[in-house]
């Protein structure tokens, strides 16, 4: 029988979704350096095809190996296709066109996708008004953390912000999809490897056909550099991070890491780069973490059972 939800993360879980928000961010710069010599679709396929290596070298040292059964094959395809293929490369096209502050913004809206997805589509996932009102502030606390600049000039860029709204929608869609391999048993690092492979097989031919890569100028250091960092840490390790955690949070708490990767490369900007800290982006934080708060429920469900246990404490403050 599978495991049961959880509708409150752990204080370890919560740790894990910051470290993810760490890893996913980290490959904005990663991807800044690396595109400088290669085509997006070759850094997609680098990024997938070197992690597949890693993790099918990884599997025997952990006592595992990726299950060989045509159910799971399929589901790991249609994983790739969900989580890895249809975002990535709507993502590329549509930062091509709009500034990658509003790519931010509208990737942000993930969670509101998949509140309405894992509703639809699960029976232990249910839509609730605190999710729901929790999801909104945390997409209005990234907008105002990333400022209105991000939405100058960019009426005429339609299609571009429905293609980042298409790959927010199928991320929440790979969120439940993912679920299903908790359920045929297969462990997180396996399901990581066998998701990856699937990409790469899915994209090798198509960046074969479209770049055609023998032909591109060798790449220097830092540009390897970027694409190892980008292939081990944000998806190689991202990704184990992302099964282990659906398989226990579930896809709704899961994709809040697209709240907190904002939050994370700011204050890696601060504390690293020196960079100064602005109002609006303290405000946006404060409003990301009470969006947060909201859907994880804790706090609420505290101040509920206190008014129960000592009503005293609340008389007088109803208004």
């Amino acid at each position: 029988m599978p495991t049961v939800i959880n509708r409150t993360m752990s204080l370890f879980e919560w740790a894990m979704l910051l470290g993810l928000s760490v890893l996913w961010g980290g490959s904005f710069f990663f991807a800044g350096v690396a595109l400088s010599s290669l085509p997006p679709l070759t850094l997609v396929v680098l990024r997938v095809g070197l992690a597949a290596l890693i993790l099918n070298a990884a599997l025997p040292l952990a006592g595992l190996r990726l299950p060989r059964g045509r159910e799971v094959w399929i589901a790991f395809f249609g994983m790739g296709l969900l989580n890895n293929v249809l975002p990535f490369c709507l993502i590329i096209w549509g930062q091509t066109q709009i500034a990658s502050g509003l790519a931010a913004i509208l990737n942000a809206t993930t969670p509101l996708f998949t509140v309405v997805v894992a509703h639809l589509l699960t029976s232990d996932e249910r839509m609730t008004g605190n999710r729901l009102a929790g999801a909104l502030t945390g997409l209005v606390g990234v907008a105002v953390m990333i400022g209105t600049a991000a939405f100058a000039d960019e009426g005429s860029h339609l299609l571009a912000q429905i293609a980042v709204l298409g790959a927010a929608l199928s991320y929440a869609l790979a969120g439940v999809f993912g679920r299903r391999f908790q359920r045929m048993g297969v462990p997180p690092l396996a399901t990581a490897t066998g998701q990856v492979t699937a990409s790469t097989l899915l994209l090798l031919p198509v960046t074969l056909l479209t770049d055609r890569p023998w032909t591109l100028p060798m790449p220097g250091a830092p540009v390897w550099g970027a694409v190892l960092g980008i292939a081990a840490l944000s998806t190689a390790l991202a990704y184990l991070l992302y099964f282990r955690l659906l398989a226990t949070a579930g896809a709704t708490n899961l994709l809040l890491v697209t709240f907190l990767i904002p939050v994370t490369a700011i204050l890696l900007g601060t504390g690293v780069l020196g960079e100064s800290l602005e109002v609006r982006q303290i405000v946006g934080m404060a409003l990301i973490a009470v969006g947060l708060a909201a859907i994880d429920g804790r706090i609420l469900r505290r101040v509920r059972r206190r008014r129960i246990e000592e009503p005293g404490l609340y008389q007088g403050r109803d208004i």
